[in-house]
């Protein structure tokens, strides 16, 4: 199938497949006029690397994870060190969210006392 085909089938815009290509997620062969073929399965690995963006992983966990994922939304095989890698990956979110409500406490520090000081 073509670029415009298959991002009218999983509603991702023919850039971003390209950004995916780019990325080594996805892959297509190029036909005799340059354009791109994308296998039969192309919306279904479409719809793991969406769910697995959407699940906070970057796109070089994805390009390590995706070859053990299954079906939609993707599970996953028993692949060498899967399980270390997505605890490494959660482990790194909740260090950001840590941060971030380190941020939030103190903003609010900084709007509670400017608050109480134009009384």
């Amino acid at each position: 199938m073509l670029i415009g085909e298959l991002a009218r089938l999983t509603a991702v815009s023919p850039r971003l497949l390209r950004y995916y290509e780019q990325q080594g997620l996805l892959t297509s062969a190029r036909l005799s006029n340059g354009y791109r073929a994308y296998a039969a399965d192309a919306p279904l690995i479409v719809g793991q690397i969406r769910a697995l963006l959407d699940a906070g992983l970057p796109t070089e966990v994805i390009r390590e994870v995706l070859p053990c994922a299954e079906g939609k939304p993707p599970r996953f095989d028993a692949c060498p060190s899967l399980s270390v890698l997505l605890q490494e990956v959660l482990e790194n979110i909740e260090a950001r969210m840590d941060k971030l409500a380190h941020h939030r406490e103190a903003l609010t520090r900084y709007i509670d006392a400017a608050a109480s000081t134009s009384r």
